[in-house]
């Protein structure tokens, strides 16, 4: 006799191509699986892992430092994951949001809300962080975009923002260890990166 077959529903291989915003809000989190932040290109689902406790203790500090500023601007900003949606089946999760006005309720934000999405660059996430979504996010014309770097144990920390310009991001401004990071848009922001590191 035959081996049973599992033909049990499998939503990441069911859907595979096809995911959607309508999708996610009803399959994910997809159960059984570790917990993992969910993003999507072209329909296809990418599992991130959760930052590291330096990732989100550099995220945390910013936004932060970001809060009063952003609000005396216009701004707001929002200290933990959002999902900044380009189309119904693309999306990243921006670590840190600079929005140019409240996202209220919204589970999906479009990205003409974002004024500079905020990334915390982990090793696993390096490429998507450094070259993937920057790109998505000067096509959708997202004016600033702010990468975070940090490695605690080496006591290392770099940020770099990137302004929006001829249809794709240039340097603005680049802080190093050591160093403090100053910026003038979208709003006023003062950082020295040794807060940036767990103390």
């Amino acid at each position: 006799m035959a081996g049973s077959v599992d033909l049990s529903f499998d939503p990441l291989a069911e859907f595979a191509g096809r995911w959607d915003t309508r999708l996610a809000e009803r399959y994910l989190p997809v159960e059984g699986l570790e917990e993992a932040r969910y993003e999507c290109l072209d329909g296809r689902l990418v599992l991130r892992p959760y930052c590291g406790a330096a990732a989100v203790h550099a995220g945390f500090v910013l936004g932060v430092l970001m809060r009063s500023p952003a609000r005396e601007s216009g701004h707001v900003v929002y200290g933990g994951p959002l999902n900044l949606c380009f189309s119904p089946s693309d999306w990243i999760e921006s670590d840190v949001s600079v929005l140019r006005e409240s996202a209220e309720d919204a589970v999906w934000v479009p990205a003409d809300k974002f004024a500079m999405p905020v990334e915390c660059v982990t090793p696993a996430s390096r490429g998507r962080d450094r070259i993937d979504k920057p790109a998505l996010c000067a096509a959708a014309e997202i004016p600033y975009f702010l990468r975070v770097e940090v490695d605690h144990a080496g006591g290392r920390a770099v940020v770099t923002q990137l302004r929006l310009r001829h249809g794709g991001y240039r340097l603005l401004t680049l802080a190093t260890s050591g160093g403090v990071f100053e910026t003038e848009v979208p709003f006023p922001i003062r950082c020295d990166l040794a807060e940036l590191l767990v103390s």
